[in-house]
């Protein structure tokens, strides 16, 4: 809580047991910056022109004047008191855990970063529980998300300058009790993505026959190729229902880590893929997704090996119901019906 208080000198302000006091920017020379300073010229530049710590020297006072500051503060912290970078750092790192890595303090806030390529695993019940404390702030990515080295997954902040240490200590408990109860995962931590060899049967006497070129094949094997995973081999059938299943059987045969059938998705008459699927022998499931576009996509397991039915979007959409499930299977999950369920909320992306 902010307050002024009375019987101190006038631009005294007291927050918990802490002292602020107001300095003009001319009597400042020689006073150590308690915060960092933000120069912003719109359209140019938003970044820190001074960092906490900083010495203020004469020359310095043109440049504080021309960010608008006509008084600076000088802190005593008090017991019990953190400063804004303080808070935030000890809060990055109570929150962060497999291959995520702090960042310096800048201007009260703290990345949270990745070391690796791969899927950010955001507890989101750990979010609203440090959200809900009080004067900070965590932000992340959505779960699931996928993440480049040195990407952001989250950032914690303090949001007034001085913060009561009590609610820390609350953050560092509430991630204590998350790694209690789920055999020491952490709340913000990032999953590696492994490396998998698919088989892609394309289908569609159209392209079977030469009538039209594929197109399926380099956009499977760009999305594949950006998680870290290879395109094998690619066959080609028409709108056969027993030719797809010998097929789908050869790809099973060859050891790949996945197989991936694409085209007749669709319900016209022509369309076998999603039967073939089934008969090959696979556990579906689901055919359908709530997410467009993507819709139409099939998700199964064939003697443990995932099978994904794409749909025709896959070739030309740049994020599709492909693009959520491809990563998660790549971090070894098993996905399930609620999984796909789940897919609706946010699956709108058109």
């Amino acid at each position: 809580m902010t307050k002024p208080e009375s019987g101190l000198p006038t631009g005294t302000t007291v927050i918990g047991s802490s002292v602020l006091r107001e300095v003009k920017v001319e009597d400042a020379v020689g006073m150590v910056l308690a915060h960092d300073l933000t120069q912003i010229l719109p359209g140019t530049f938003k970044g820190r022109l001074f960092r906490k710590g900083h010495r203020v020297a004469e020359e310095d006072i043109p440049k504080l004047k021309d960010i608008g500051k006509e008084h600076l503060y000088a802190i005593e912290l008090g017991e019990g008191d953190l400063h804004e970078d303080d808070a935030a750092l000890r809060m990055a790192a109570a929150l962060a855990g497999e291959h995520a890595v702090c960042g310096e303090p800048h201007e009260g806030k703290v990345a949270v970063k990745s070391e690796i390529a791969g899927l950010a695993v955001i507890a989101r019940e750990v979010v609203d529980a440090v959200n809900a404390v009080g004067e900070i702030a965590l932000a992340t990515v959505t779960n699931h998300r996928v993440v480049r080295p040195g990407e952001a997954l989250a950032a914690t902040r303090a949001i007034p300058l001085i913060v009561p240490e009590a609610k820390v200590r609350e953050v560092e408990r509430i991630a204590e009790r998350y790694r209690a109860e789920n055999r020491g995962r952490s709340p913000l931590a990032v999953r590696p993505l492994r490396r998998l060899r698919a088989g892609l049967l394309t289908t569609g006497s159209e392209v079977f026959s030469g009538r039209i070129a594929d197109k399926f094949g380099p956009a499977v094997a760009s999305k594949l190729e950006a998680l870290g995973s290879e395109l094998s081999e690619q066959r080609f059938a028409p709108d056969d229902r027993q030719t797809i299943v010998k097929e789908i059987r050869y790809f099973l045969d060859q050891g790949y880590d996945m197989i991936l059938v694409s085209g007749g998705m669709s319900v016209d008459p022509d369309d076998r893929t999603p039967g073939a699927i089934a008969a090959a022998g696979t556990d579906i499931v689901s055919y359908g997704t709530p997410m467009l576009p993507g819709s139409m996509l099939l998700f199964g397991y064939l003697e443990g090996v995932p099978i994904f039915g794409l749909p025709g979007c896959v070739m030309h959409d740049p994020y599709t119901s492909f693009d959520v499930l491809l990563p998660r299977v790549l971090a070894g999950d098993t996905i399930t019906r609620d999984d796909i369920v789940g897919m609706g909320y946010g699956g709108l992306h058109r």
